[in-house]
């Protein structure tokens, strides 16, 4: 590992106001009249080397290897909102229930908020051995630094070997800080995880536009962080251990503290989200042209389904992409889901493979959506569809 290392004896105070205003990321500082680096900042873009005269240094520096069997548990960051959990954090516990059987750990849950008991108790529901709260009024709102001071307090006191993150716009931003500040490695996007007996993290997800599928461990540091889209995996709730507890940690004040000032806050409307979806009907190219819609939603709203799409359809303007599935959209996890005209490439197959049941309709029947499908049909949509709700409408009842 590379790393900047500062000569104090080499400089002046000339030079260092000079590095000081010379680094774009306010990565040097001065402080009682010698120069410091905040790693966490720095983006090693090196600009402040050459203006240096040898004040700055790059130097290889050897690691520790890291002592595995220091790090113990699958930790889960459990995001809430308003004290109201989010589907993600139960959906990872769960996962984390079938890590933990390789290895024999146990399961943490990591909450921080404001008026989090309700919250904390549930996960206990999903798994969770224990469940480690930072209930503070300044943790009411989520702000990235303050959070993320609160998730690095929990890993220096606990020592979680794993951490999991969903992969919303909140973890996104926080996974990165955390990890970061333990300079160890972090997988995004992950969309299947598995565990090594030696508490290696099998993480995997789609790589050069989801062509291939990537294996990607972090052998050689602790904690493991990943971050994992929601909608991947079920949540399923089971009876907590008797040992399992809810454990209220200390934060220091000025660890609860943010550099950011909150004006307001807007809610959004409430709008169709095709990932809570039970009965969806998922439309492809085969759709020859955008009036010949009007057929498919007839037909999802005689069974109750909401409509999505493949990414062609929102290029071409369709559909919104909160529409879509697959990788660049959303992942669903339905009851049952019905594809029309879809050939399904990994980039779609990647975002609705944890559908109970798939119900495939295509023309080509080498298409490799019949692989995963449950029941397929060689079909043209044109054909068959009008037959099945001059069927429905005469002897099936509406479905809701």
């Amino acid at each position: 590992m590379t790393e900047i290392i500062i000569k104090q004896e080499r400089l002046t105070e000339e030079k260092i106001e000079q590095l000081v205003s010379l680094c774009p990321f306010h990565a040097l500082y001065e402080e009682k009249g010698e120069l410091f680096l905040d790693r966490e900042k720095c983006k090693m873009c090196r600009a402040c080397l050459k203006s240096s005269d040898g004040a700055l240094i790059l130097q290889e520096t050897g690691k520790t290897a890291v002592k595995k069997e220091e790090w113990n548990g699958i930790a889960v960051y459990a995001e809430q909102y308003g004290g109201q959990l989010l589907p993600s954090g139960p959906q990872l516990l769960t996962k984390a229930g079938e890590l933990a059987k390789v290895t024999g750990h146990p399961i943490y849950a990591v909450l921080a908020g404001y008026q989090t008991e309700k919250a904390a108790e549930t996960l206990l529901q999903y798994g969770a051995d224990r469940v480690y709260v930072y209930d503070y009024a300044e943790l009411k709102e989520f702000h990235v630094d303050t959070y993320t001071n609160a998730l690095e307090d929990f890993i220096r006191k606990v020592q979680p070997s794993s951490v999991l993150v969903g992969g919303t716009v909140q973890g996104r931003s926080l996974a990165p800080k955390a990890a970061a500040r333990f300079q160890t490695g972090l997988t995004a996007d992950c969309t299947s995880l598995e565990m090594k007996e030696n508490t290696d993290l099998r993480q995997i997800r789609p790589a050069f536009g989801g062509n291939i599928m990537a294996e990607i461990i972090t052998p050689g540091t602790r904690p493991q962080f990943c971050t994992v889209r929601p909608g991947i995996f079920n949540a399923v709730c089971k009876k907590p251990a008797n040992d399992a507890r809810v454990i209220h940690m200390e934060l220091a004040r000025e660890q609860r503290k943010s550099r950011l000032e909150l004006l307001e806050v807007t809610e959004k409307p409430k709008e169709i989200d095709i990932s809570d979806a039970e009965i969806i009907v998922a439309v492809g190219k085969g759709v020859k042209s955008q009036s010949d819609l009007s057929v498919i939603e007839e037909f999802a709203e005689h069974i109750g389904a909401q409509i999505a799409c493949t990414r062609p359809l929102v290029e071409k303007g369709w559909f919104g992409p909160k529409r879509q599935i697959g990788l660049s959209g959303r992942t669903v996890s339905a009851k049952v889901i019905i594809t029309l005209g879809i050939s399904g490439s990994v980039q779609f197959t990647a975002g609705m493979k944890g559908c109970d049941m798939i119900i495939a309709v295509n023309t080509d029947k080498t298409a490799p959506i019949f692989d995963i499908a449950n029941y397929g049909v060689v079909a043209d949509i044109y054909e068959i569809l009008p037959r099945l709700m001059e069927k429905m409408k005469g002897d099936m009842p509406h479905v809701s």
